[in-house]
C-alpha cells in the first residue's frame, strides 16, 4: 500500500509539471499577445485624436485633416500581422478575448473616416481587405464587425449637430439618411439579449436625436434641396 501511494503521489506531482509548463507556454503567448495588441490600442488612439477633429473642420478642409490616417491604418495591419505569428491558427478562439475590443475599436474609427471620405459605409470585405498581409488574412469574427460599426450612429449624431455650428447645413440631413438605412440593416438581424443588442437598442436614440436636428434646419429653411453623400466633406483619402 505503501508503494501504492507513493507511486500515486509521484503520478500527481508529475502531472502537475506538465502543467506548469502548459501555463507558463500559455502565459508566454497571452503576455506576447498583449504586447502586440498595446500598439494597436497606440494606433487607435492616434485615430481617434485626428477623427475627432472633423467636429471643428469645415467640410473644404478635411482631406488635410484625414491625410495621416492611412498611414495608421497601414501600421494597424502591420500589427495585425505580426499578432497572427503569435499563437496556433486553432487556438484563435482561445485568445481572441484579448484583441477583441480594440479591433471593434479600429472597426469603427475606420467606418467613422470612411464616411467621411465618401459618405458610405465600411464593408466587412473592406476590413477584412484592410487587414490582409502578404497574402495573409486575419480573421474577423462578423460580431465584432457589427459592434464596431454600431458605434459610429452615436459620433456621427455629434457631428451632425457640430456640423451646424460650422454652417455646413447639408451635412445632418446626409448623416440622418445614413444612419437610417444602417438601422434599418440592423433591424433585418435577429438580435438576442447580448452586447450586440444593446447596442443596437441605443441606435433608436441616435435616431430621434437627428429627427430633431434635421427638423430644426428644415423649418428654419437652411437643408438643401438634394444633398448627396459628397456632401459629408468629400474628402480624399
Amino acid at each position: 500500500m505503501a508503494d501504492e501511494a507513493k507511486a500515486a503521489g509521484t503520478s500527481v506531482l508529475e502531472r502537475f509539471t506538465q502543467f506548469k509548463e502548459q501555463h507558463e507556454h500559455e502565459q508566454d503567448v497571452r503576455e506576447s499577445i498583449r504586447t502586440v495588441v498595446r500598439e494597436i490600442e497606440a494606433v487607435n488612439r492616434d485615430l481617434e485624436r485626428i477623427l475627432q477633429g472633423c467636429h471643428t473642420t469645415p467640410p473644404a478642409s478635411l482631406a488635410k485633416l484625414l491625410a495621416p490616417v492611412p498611414g495608421l491604418l497601414e501600421a494597424a495591419r502591420g500589427y495585425f500581422a505580426e499578432l497572427v505569428t503569435k499563437f496556433p491558427a486553432e487556438e484563435y478562439y482561445r485568445y481572441n478575448g484579448h484583441w477583441r475590443n480594440t479591433m471593434q475599436q479600429l472597426v469603427f474609427l475606420a467606418a467613422w473616416h470612411k464616411f467621411l471620405v465618401d459618405g458610405t459605409l465600411l464593408l466587412l470585405e473592406d476590413f477584412e481587405a484592410l487587414l490582409q498581409s502578404d497574402g495573409k488574412q486575419f480573421p474577423v469574427d462578423l460580431e465584432d464587425y457589427l459592434l464596431g460599426v454600431a458605434l459610429l450612429p452615436s459620433e456621427l449624431g455629434r457631428l451632425a449637430k457640430n456640423s451646424v455650428t460650422l454652417g455646413a447645413f447639408e451635412r445632418p440631413q446626409v448623416i440622418y439618411t445614413f444612419v437610417s438605412e444602417l438601422y434599418s440593416g440592423f433591424r433585418l438581424l435577429n438580435l438576442k439579449n447580448d452586447g450586440l443588442r444593446r447596442r443596437f437598442d441605443g441606435l433608436k436614440y441616435d435616431i430621434k436625436a437627428l429627427e430633431t436636428t434635421v427638423y430644426d434646419l428644415s423649418i428654419r429653411g437652411l437643408l438643401p434641396q438634394q444633398p448627396t453623400a459628397m456632401d459629408v466633406g468629400g474628402a480624399s483619402a
